[in-house]
């Protein structure tokens, strides 16, 4: 194994995971404006993506133990997987807040549903005679 086809697979990992960082910021975008289809279509996207950056990471893992201890601890393989892992961490922070957003969005439609229900618990209270409040269904004991 070359010092050149680590390097070289080492930086398609690079782009690999500069692309899914940018696919994140897609998604979160579209989290926030709750745009579901074009949501589903950029996940499927970043399904192949991060199966495509698996199968590199296995090549260059492979690569890697294979290479002698002179590529291993040359300057520009140690640059590219530094970078790599910055990318990585990047992607790693990416996904965190995309999942948090996804919590409070799903905290906000909780909370939207509870509101609808107290407020058509609230319209559908009648009274009895008496002037008591009274749960019941509106329209009901009514004929055409």
């Amino acid at each position: 194994m070359s010092i050149n086809e680590l390097a070289s697979q080492i930086a398609r990992q690079v782009e690999q995971l500069t692309l899914l960082g940018e696919l994140l910021e897609k998604e979160l975008h579209l989290i926030s404006t709750r745009d579901a289809e074009s949501l589903i279509s950029l996940l499927e996207e970043k399904a192949a993506l991060l199966e495509a950056i698996q199968q590199l990471d296995s090549q260059v893992e492979h690569s890697y133990t294979k290479a002698n201890d002179h590529t291993k601890q040359s300057p520009e393989i140690e640059a590219l997987l530094a970078d790599a892992k910055a990318q990585l961490e990047n992607c790693k922070y990416r996904t965190d807040v995309n999942e948090k957003a996804v919590e409070q969005g799903q905290l906000r439609l909780t909370h939207l549903r509870n509101l609808m229900l107290e407020v058509r618990a609230k319209e559908s209270l009648t009274y009895d005679k008496k002037g008591k409040p009274k749960g019941g269904t509106l329209g009901s004991g009514i004929s055409a």
